[in-house]
């Protein structure tokens, strides 16, 4: 979910989500996880974050917001991507860590 703001409204996190508000809290399911009350239709999404376990990332020089989905334990607990290290494409040794502090986008390709 990209946000151009670090809240979301309750009813635009509701139909992106499927996580739906009740007075017991954020609930998908027969799965609540307890919220704390929000001041009118809006919520923190440094709150949902931490209580639904999704991540959350925040680009500075574009002003936006991303709020992942829930990873109930099954996805890496941090954006940082572990050491890499493979030959590039001319056979050279590479080193992801290399471009630490840089935005980098890795791209998977199998023929199968």
């Amino acid at each position: 979910m990209i946000l151009n703001e670090a809240r979301v409204s309750r009813e635009a996190f509701a139909e992106r989500t499927g996580w739906t508000f009740k007075p017991e809290g954020a609930c998908r399911g027969d799965a609540c996880v307890p919220l704390p009350e929000p001041a009118g239709d809006w919520m923190d999404v440094h709150v949902l974050s931490e209580r639904l376990s999704m991540p959350l990332l925040h680009d500075e020089a574009a002003g936006l917001w991303c709020l992942g989905p829930e990873s109930l334990g099954r996805a890496l607990p941090t954006a940082e991507a572990p050491d890499l290290s493979l030959p590039d494409w001319r056979g050279r040794h590479f080193e992801l860590r290399s471009l630490r502090g840089r935005k980098v986008l890795l791209l998977a390709w199998a023929s199968w």
